[in-house]
């Protein structure tokens, strides 16, 4: 089976993203940074607050299920707000995460949990917004196994990626989280766009019940493209337990389909 963990940036790099997608098909697909529109409106729309302005697709989560359109679908709001479009007309929007699963895998049991706030319906608001976090029990009926998939995206902070009261306490919820929903021994994959350095506190929470990352012990020092122009190159991880039988990992370069590379891990049950 393979499993794809992406920071989407809200399908900024589209064409590529969508290429992308469609001929991979992964079984598993986590996203981060993903819109949902509520109603019909423009294809593209802006996001703008206190330091940034981006372009993002107006749907992203419709846009990647007609890439899949035998993959379940399932998509989670941490915020609603409004973008605008190039007239300057508002339009609603919610941000969040979403997960798709190959059609023929059994979703058993799914919870989608806030690890930072609670839902902000009535605007972005300040930073840092809030998160939530989604966690799946997929099961295979070809292998006769199944495994536990969370993914979460990490608090934002403009000073950078280090540690913070906030983001130790993401941490901290997501463990809690995740460890009421797993089962004693059952194979776990853990990935997301962390938003924290290796050598932090709020990393090193995250590294309990046996969970391993791929990427610093694969020896990867960049989850980032070059659409991305800071320095600090790591972001994005994937944590697995030893149950899971590891086949293949990877971090590719290329395509380009946002600010941050998929991580891409192939296994089996």
């Amino acid at each position: 089976m393979r499993l794809v963990s992406l920071n989407a940036w809200g399908g900024k790099v589209w064409p590529t993203l969508r290429d992308w997608v469609a001929d991979q098909a992964p079984d598993i697909l986590c996203l981060q940074e993903v819109t949902r529109a509520p109603a019909a409106g423009p294809d593209w729309l802006i996001y703008r607050d206190a330091d940034r302005e981006l372009w993002q697709r107006a749907d992203l989560f419709g846009d990647i299920s007609r890439c899949l359109p035998r993959h379940q679908a399932w998509f989670s709001p941490a915020t609603r707000g409004h973008l605008v479009d190039t007239e300057g007309g508002r339009h609603v929007s919610e941000h969040g995460l979403a997960l798709w699963c190959r059609g023929d895998l059994a979703m058993t049991e799914q919870s989608s949990a806030f690890v930072h706030g609670a839902y902000r319906g009535n605007g972005w608001g300040p930073q840092p917004v809030p998160r939530t976090m989604q966690m799946a029990r997929i099961h295979d009926p070809d292998a006769g196994a199944g495994l536990v998939v969370a993914h979460f995206h990490g608090l934002r902070d403009p000073s950078g990626k280090g540690d913070t009261t906030a983001r130790l306490a993401q941490s901290e919820a997501v463990m809690r989280r995740l460890e009421v929903f797993r089962r004693p021994g059952e194979p776990t994959v853990l990935a997301g766009d962390f938003n924290l350095t290796p050598d932090t506190a709020g990393f090193r929470a995250l590294l309990v019940g046996g969970l391993v990352d791929l990427v610093t012990t694969g020896g990867h020092a960049d989850t980032r493209t070059t659409l991305y122009p800071k320095p600090v190159r790591l972001a994005d991880y994937m944590l697995v337990s030893p149950q899971l039988r590891l086949r293949a990992f990877d971090v590719p370069a290329r395509p380009e389909m946002s600010d941050h590379r998929p991580l891409v891990l192939e296994f089996g049950l």
